[in-house]
């Protein structure tokens, strides 16, 4: 015990002091002292309690996902840091979907992702650092929400348009993100391709109608957020192409400049999350980014996920928040290939259909507004 020395010297002193006192207080008070004076150097040495440990994850998302997260995020790590000892901070990544994939496989650590699309998270797999049947191992086949493409438009919709045949008539100009990066930019592409499908076209004339539509795009963003700005704060386009998350928050974000057409059909957007697994066991951050990943799920989340526009998987919660998610009939990804592998090769790939039917240049239309 450190201060031995001192403990035993004080003791010597205080007992012969005791033998010669003789005042019954005064022994007393002394024993009280000495027994006080071994406690306080006893309790000097015992060692001072540990703080808990730091934890930190890194969660690898699509582009306008940064507000929803932001929320989340807060949310979990006070319920998480109420029971657990310690500190935790999550910290985000956000970029056009596909880009945020690649980047995960070339090295970005990442110990969960939450992309836009399935073939961006199984990229990942089928790199080995996601354990397969990845899908499974969450509620709604990993999918805390689902979301769709819909139209924004300027104030009082000047070239009226109300659904997907209005985009290729007149002078109309659109404004999307690439769909060879971007998940909106592919999930813009598909349904616009769907929407002919579903309406009873066959693929010739699916083509014919998104050669025309992107004929009429004057800026191809890398990502969603990348698009917002092009089209709200830079004023280029009559149609924006986007998330029904990304338009809610434009719109609001216009101060009564912009607003929301719902054609009568879009995609179903699956954005699924996962954990990295490789990421998770090499820094050793399993056990909280498994609990944050079903944090997702419960009924806290997914009122946040509703409240930011975002369509919650839970049907309670779903139906508190009805009046804001209007019903509109959802096109599958086997309305337009067997597989979202096939889909990948078939229209995105190199030398697929978007390569085909793309063919930027300076004469592309502007708006006139």
């Amino acid at each position: 015990m450190a201060n031995s020395f001192a403990q035993n010297t004080t003791h010597k002193v205080v007992v012969n002091f005791l033998s010669v006192a003789t005042h019954v207080g005064l022994r007393l008070t002394l024993t009280i002292a000495l027994v006080a004076s071994l406690f306080s150097g006893c309790a000097n040495d015992a060692p001072s309690a540990q703080p808990g440990p730091s934890v930190s994850l890194l969660n690898a998302s699509y582009d306008p996902t940064r507000e929803l997260y932001r929320e989340l995020n807060e949310a979990f790590t006070q319920a998480w840091t109420a029971e657990h000892p310690g500190t935790l901070e999550i910290r985000q990544s956000h970029g056009a979907s596909g880009s945020q994939a690649r980047a995960v496989i070339d090295g970005l650590e990442a110990d969960v992702v939450s992309l836009a699309l399935w073939t961006d998270t199984d990229a990942i797999r089928k790199k080995g650092l996601i354990t397969p049947g990845w899908e499974d191992r969450l509620p709604h086949r990993s999918l805390p929400y689902h979301s769709t493409i819909v139209f924004v438009v300027r104030k009082g919709n000047p070239k009226n348009v109300r659904d997907w045949p209005d985009l290729v008539r007149g002078n109309i100009s659109i404004i999307a993100p690439n769909p060879k990066t971007s998940g909106n930019g592919k999930l813009a592409f598909l349904a616009a391709w769907g929407s002919v499908i579903k309406g009873g076209g066959d693929e010739e004339a699916a083509r014919d109608f998104v050669t025309r539509l992107y004929s009429r795009i004057p800026v191809l963003d890398t990502g969603a957020r990348g698009s917002t700005t092009t089209f709200a704060q830079k004023g280029i386009g009559d149609v924006h192409l986007t998330w029904e998350s990304e338009a809610q928050l434009e719109i609001r974000e216009s101060g009564g400049e912009l607003e929301l057409v719902y054609p009568t059909t879009s995609f179903l957007a699956e954005p699924h999350v996962a954990l990295v697994d490789a990421v998770v066991d090499r820094r050793q951050t399993r056990e909280v980014a498994e609990a944050y990943l079903q944090f997702l799920y419960s009924a806290p989340a997914q009122q946040i996920i509703a409240r930011n526009h975002y369509r919650p998987n839970n049907p309670e919660i779903m139906e508190q928040h009805r009046a804001q998610f209007p019903a509109i009939d959802l096109i599958r990804i086997t309305d337009v290939a067997a597989s979202w592998d096939e889909a990948q090769g078939k229209f995105f790939a190199e030398g697929g259909v978007f390569d085909v039917i793309y063919q930027p240049g300076p004469e592309r239309p502007s708006s006139d507004l």
